[in-house]
């Protein structure tokens, strides 16, 4: 079935509160994407974020991002007032998400809403800490006792907790009990929150795409608790970290310093933790994607310590097996392979196994010295094209920027010839929903006609990325209708009942 769908970030949603959250402005985007025939959101990560503020590196792949709490809610049930509200800086622009004012106002905020709340008393509340208890408890403790260190990584803790001795877990939950209810509160709210505003988009006939980094960072509760997962040496440190080689993009290549994963571990117990996370996952989101989807094929594996990504090694990742077990426990889920990049044929036989759509990307197309995967006429119908996504620029700003020989092969191809810089973006978007793959998704950016001032993220860069925010109102009724007109003239409005993104 061919549909169409939007890429926002939740951040990106306007709000009065400096960075986008559940609130009213999230539940208007949802009625607008139905106005304008679409069938999917895809939204990036949704866990907390620490330094660098990037949602792939999160302090828990199950735990949510408290900024996106919304404090109408709090207001509502009477545990803040709005003069509260209206007494922080959230930041004076409604165009960018200032962090550093986020940060210093809304745990303020959330503390004076948790105090008067009286949480405890609250039967679903312990439920929901009964429920979830194999990873909040680990959490919530994670973040009391990283707060009393400074915020610092888990690794420079006393040896006592870094290392989870028994009497040291017994000593840290009895002091900081409070606190951690703290944190617990947070999460509750988060997630009440979030599955009221899926199951509102669902009734609507929106199918959210959710979307999980391949690892997990190493400053995060995740490592802190399973250390066992992970290639660690007997200090906890990692002995080789997560990138990518040297390409045409980067001559030293891209060093994330993300822990790699003790795959053998993973293999003896049944790849139980990563059920777990996927089954979490599809208690959030209707379509998982997986970002670097090749490195269950090969992984790059760079020394600890590396100051690039020049040195490592491609080693075998856990292969088909992962997603046998994956689909025993789970069934057949649906999920987005990120198969961007230069792909072995390996791994292309690993995403035609699984059964997964894969990405096109058409910023990726028009290279004039060879012919490209990414090129409509080369599509099948079992993948998702985008025009970008939140690692590349827009579609104008990327436009701007291209080769003489790489710009005069994409007017040929698109007939841009003439057009004007508004008529470009509209042909990008044309050649996606044009196209047979059955899912088209667009960055918001690119139907607002946005120049380079929107971009999301400049991978392998720190400060300046996750800031953009869509401005209110910008989403027009008039920009709906034509949304939906070209979702109709290319077969992809929503039939009376949705089914699946795919």
């Amino acid at each position: 079935m061919r549909k169409s769908g939007v890429l926002l970030p939740v951040a990106s949603l306007p709000s009065a509160y400096g960075i986008g959250c559940f609130s009213k402005e999230a539940y208007d985007f949802v009625d607008k994407l139905k106005e304008a025939g679409q069938s999917c959101w895809q939204i990036l990560p949704l866990g907390p974020t620490g330094y660098g503020d990037s949602p792939y590196q999160s302090f828990s792949t199950f735990a949510g991002n408290p900024y996106f709490i919304d404090p109408e809610d709090l207001v509502q049930r009477g545990w803040i007032t709005g003069r509260e509200c209206d007494s922080f800086d959230f930041g004076d622009d409604p165009e960018t998400v200032d962090y550093k004012k986020i940060y210093d106002s809304r745990f303020l905020l959330l503390r004076t809403a948790w105090k008067n709340s009286e949480i405890a008393k609250d039967e679903d509340f312990r439920s929901f800490l009964k429920e979830n208890s194999d990873w909040l408890e680990d959490y919530s403790l994670y973040m009391a006792v990283k707060a009393s260190f400074d915020s610092v990584s888990w690794i420079e803790w006393d040896e006592d907790i870094r290392t989870r001795k028994p009497e040291a877990m017994k000593k840290y939950n009895e002091k900081f009990a409070e606190e951690k209810e703290f944190y617990q509160f947070q999460q509750y709210m988060f997630q009440i929150q979030w599955k009221k505003l899926k199951t509102y988009a669902n009734k609507k006939g929106i199918q959210i795409i959710g979307d999980i980094p391949i690892y997990v960072a190493f400053d995060s509760s995740d490592t802190w608790a399973n250390p066992e997962l992970f290639q660690f040496d007997k200090d906890c440190r990692p002995i080789a970290v997560a990138g990518c080689p040297p390409d045409a993009f980067s001559a030293t290549g891209q060093l994330w310093g993300n822990p790699l994963y003790n795959w053998e571990h993973h293999r003896k117990t049944g790849f139980e933790w990563w059920i777990r996370r996927m089954a979490f996952c599809y208690r959030l989101y209707d379509v998982v994607r997986i970002d670097h989807f090749r490195a269950f094929d090969e992984y790059y594996s760079i020394p600890a310590g590396s100051l690039t990504a020049e040195k490592g090694d491609w080693m075998p990742g856990p292969g088909y097996a992962l997603f046998v077990a994956m689909k025993g426990e789970l069934g057949e889920k649906e999920v987005i392979a990120e198969d961007l990049g230069f792909l072995t044929p390996t791994v292309i036989e690993l995403v035609k196994k699984s059964g997964y759509p894969g990405m096109k990307v058409l910023q990726f197309a028009f290279d004039s010295r060879e012919e490209s995967d990414y090129l409509p006429h080369n599509y099948e119908h079992n993948c998702v094209v985008y025009t970008g996504t939140h690692d590349n620029d827009t579609v104008l700003g990327w436009y701007k920027e291209l080769e003489k020989t790489d710009k005069a092969f994409c007017d040929r191809y698109l007939n841009l010839v003439e057009r004007s810089e508004q008529d470009i973006r509209w042909e990008f978007i044309r050649a996606a929903l044009a196209s047979v793959a059955d899912l088209a998704v667009i960055p918001m950016q690119d139907y607002l006609g946005l120049g380079s001032e929107a971009r999301i993220n400049i991978p392998s860069t720190l400060g300046g990325n996750w800031q953009w925010r869509m401005r209110k109102g910008s989403f027009t009724k008039e920009l709906a209708k034509r949304m939906k007109d070209m979702s109709e003239l290319y077969g992809r409005l929503p039939k009376e009942k949705t089914g699946s993104c795919r």
